[in-house]
């Protein structure tokens, strides 16, 4: 993956690391809020479900107790059995005996006239029947449950199934339903919703209303279902307070990620890293600066001049990144591209045109060891170039260690290719340094050429070189009266706008095809 996609992958990623962990606390609130919500209600239904489980084994024990005894005869030794048998069982009331339906007497009260109890609510297992109406006491207006079998009957407040205290911080309410017929028996809230009625009918252990949560609990053995529900209004209260504490955490998250993605794009946007993306993308391309003999005015090859295209389409010049290359160890292999597209595009060129040669500008590093020179051998083979078409340009920097390169360079020159001194002058050198540089060609920096009507160094560079047998190329030619006083000096070659601005590929070949028919004319 390159750098420029790294970078747009990391910047997305920056921002979803910078809003998840927000955005995920205040979910992870508003998630437990509902959470705790849900496990009060669901707690409150399921403790109330265990309620009415006590409340009937009671009632079923009470009645299996008091069918144990012999005496069914309404007597005083009955009554009393049946009194002492209600005053045991904590949730039942009273016990009744009953004979085909009637209620003949009670643990409390005699009967003096029998009273019809009538069919059963709930017929359940193992002979045990239920209840739900008023009981025969005159002004008792309450229903009651009923839980029995023959002959006797338990009585049971349904309050006493319900009558449970919530545990949390939320207003609860809930309501015991006979799902045989979804009877309401009871509940403790004076107003209870119908909303229950469809959702219970079609199974559902839970839903929601715009105002309110319900959890609905069943026990089909016992023919009973606890339905609770509360407001949500309060949940957004409780989500507050979560969210004072998950906030806090998602910004720190957020923090650290965003510092993190941020140290990576840094040195994702490094220039070192820009740079080695435009090799790998093969943004760096190639111009040619033409070279023509002064004295004949025809061509004689280019200097390979290199570009760097940015992402607006504008080219950059060497100067902003070669420094930047050399000291980030990318130089040798922005040397080996060049090589490779001069090859690409000139290879065949140079090839049918031996009179022409490209050179190429060495690099401080490329020239401490052979591997450029490795590299373009297989070139000069397959493009059957000879080596003397290409040549190399080295800075006087270049040269700041002879002990190393001296050597290396007299292989490169062995091998066929002529080295050019480049920018002779502007550096550190005196002219004494001349006649110790191993080269062939110094080529006179743009600056001396522009100051030739002053007094200056230029003449005295012109005289060593001649007398040590070394040519000439003269760059940034502008004007005629340049070329003439440069020709007059004894310079061989030149380079400059006067003849050429640099060109791409197709644009040189044409000019030289050019040039060449209007010297002849």
């Amino acid at each position: 993956m390159t750098s420029r996609k790294l970078i747009s992958l990391v910047s997305g990623v920056l921002i979803l690391a910078v809003l998840s962990p927000i955005l995920l606390s205040v979910y992870f609130a508003h998630r437990n809020a509902e959470e705790v919500f849900h496990e009060e209600l669901a707690e409150f239904a399921d403790h109330a479900m265990y309620r009415t489980g006590k409340v009937i084994d009671q009632a079923v024990a009470a009645v299996d107790e008091i069918n144990l005894v012999n005496d069914n005869s309404c007597s005083k030794a009955h009554t009393d059995a049946m009194h002492r048998i209600a005053l045991k069982y904590r949730y039942v009331q009273e016990v009744m005996f009953q004979d085909n339906n009637h209620i003949l007497c009670t643990s409390l009260v005699p009967y003096g006239d029998s009273t019809l109890i009538g069919r059963p609510d709930r017929i359940g297992p193992n002979g045990f029947n239920a209840w739900y109406t008023t009981p025969p006491a005159p002004g008792f207006k309450r229903k009651m449950v009923y839980i029995g079998k023959l002959p006797h009957l338990a009585l049971i407040d349904p309050m006493s199934f319900i009558d449970i205290l919530p545990f949390g911080k939320y207003t609860l309410n809930i309501a015991m339903v006979g799902l045989g017929q979804n009877l309401l028996i009871a509940s403790n809230s004076h107003y209870v919703p119908d909303e229950w009625r469809i959702p219970l009918a079609l199974g559902l252990d839970e839903f929601q209303t715009d105002d309110d949560f319900y959890i609905i609990r069943r026990d089909n053995d016992l023919g009973l279902a606890m339905i609770t529900w509360a407001s949500r209004e309060p949940m957004n209260g409780v989500w507050y307070e979560q969210l004072f504490i998950w906030l806090p955490i998602g910004l720190v998250i957020s923090l650290a990620a965003g510092i993190f993605l941020i140290s990576i794009l840094r040195r994702l946007l490094s220039p070192r890293n820009r740079l080695m993306d435009a090799i790998k993308n093969h943004e760096i391309s190639v111009v040619y600066q033409p070279i023509v003999h002064l004295q004949s005015g025809e061509s004689v090859g280019a200097e390979a001049l290199i570009r760097w295209q940015q992402q607006d389409g504008s080219m950059l010049n060497p100067d902003a990144f070669i420094p930047l290359a050399e000291q980030t160890g990318l130089v040798t292999q922005l040397t080996e591209q060049v090589i490779e597209l001069i090859f690409i595009e000139l290879g065949e060129w140079l090839c049918q045109h031996p009179d022409h040669h490209i050179s190429v500008n060495l690099g401080v590093r490329d020239i401490r060891s052979l591997h450029i020179l490795e590299v373009i051998q297989p070139y000069l083979v397959r493009y059957s170039v000879k080596p003397g078409q290409i040549a190399f340009e080295i800075t006087e920097r270049g040269f700041a260690d002879p002990k190393i390169t001296a050597p290396i360079v007299a292989q490169y020159r062995q091998a066929g290719h002529a080295i050019y001194i480049d920018d002779f002058g502007t550096g550190y050198s005196s002219l004494s340094y001349l006649q110790d540089l191993d080269v062939d060609i110094l080529k006179i920096d743009k600056s001396f050429v522009d100051a030739l009507e002053y007094k200056n160094v230029t003449p005295h560079i012109i005289e060593m070189a001649n007398a040590l047998g070394i040519l000439m190329v003269a760059e940034g030619i502008e004007t005629p009266r340049q070329a003439t006083w440069l020709r007059e000096q004894g310079v061989q070659y030149g380079q400059g706008w006067l003849f050429s601005k640099a060109l791409a590929k197709d644009e040189f070949i044409q000019w030289v095809e050019s040039y060449r028919a209007k010297v002849a004319k």
